[in-house]
């Protein structure tokens, strides 16, 4: 007997979709409504009643990304050594890499953008929170030494790096760094040199263990 027909999803939830892989693709600024409107074959008033303005489809999906992000920030709490953290970091920018146009175009974005422009600076506390609280985490089990006026700027250092390593990509590397096929070496490296701002702090079996970790996911 076949089974069941599947229930075609939600005209809301599929315009979400595409324009988030649009978006992606192309940069928020290069993808209008009526490019999301022909990608998904509807028309532009069916868009509209979902989403009536474009900010409206950004603030959605930031939405989203919020949420999901403050999970992953939870599971700071949890880090207390060296492959702990790599795992965090690695988590930490897939979930920036499926929102990656927020990241490539944050500035213009939040330029334009009330509600992000409010929205981020809490996004910036919580992670500033959570690289506090991985370091905490780091100094307590002893895998490295590190004193509380020393924290505060590598926890703001660290916060920048997560911030901002997908625009350094994509500087670096205009034409492939967003691309799909570059995904996992870009979010390798960005891991890395968040980490690699602890190396005078760890002892020595860690450090020597994040070089083995970074050689082995990134080749070096």
């Amino acid at each position: 007997m076949a089974p069941p027909p599947k229930k075609p999803r939600r005209t809301a939830e599929r315009i979400l979709e595409v324009t988030l892989d649009l978006f992606n693709r192309f940069g928020e600024p290069n993808v209008s409504t009526t490019l999301i409107s022909a990608e998904l074959g509807i028309s532009p008033g069916n868009l509209y009643y979902h989403y009536p303005a474009k900010d409206e489809l950004i603030n959605t999906l930031f939405g989203r990304c919020e949420r999901a992000l403050d999970e992953i920030l939870r599971a700071a709490d949890g880090v207390e050594n060296v492959e702990d953290a790599w795992l965090f970091f690695h988590m930490l920018f897939e979930l920036i890499w499926s929102y990656r146009f927020l990241y490539r175009d944050l500035n213009d974005l939040l330029s334009k953008n009330r509600r992000l422009e409010t929205h981020f600076q809490f996004v910036l506390e919580n992670k500033r929170r959570a690289m506090h609280a991985l370091l905490d985490g780091l100094a307590r089990s002893g895998a490295m030494r590190i004193t509380g006026a020393e924290a505060a700027p590598t926890a703001t250092a660290m916060v920048v790096v997560v911030t901002y390593w997908l625009s350094y990509e994509y500087v670096r590397e205009p034409r492939k760094a967003l691309e799909p096929a570059s995904a996992a070496a870009a979010m390798g490296r960005g891991a890395f040199h968040a980490l690699a701002l602890l190396l005078p702090y760890l002892d020595t079996a860690s450090r020597e263990h994040l070089h083995t970790l970074a050689a082995a996911y990134l080749g070096d």
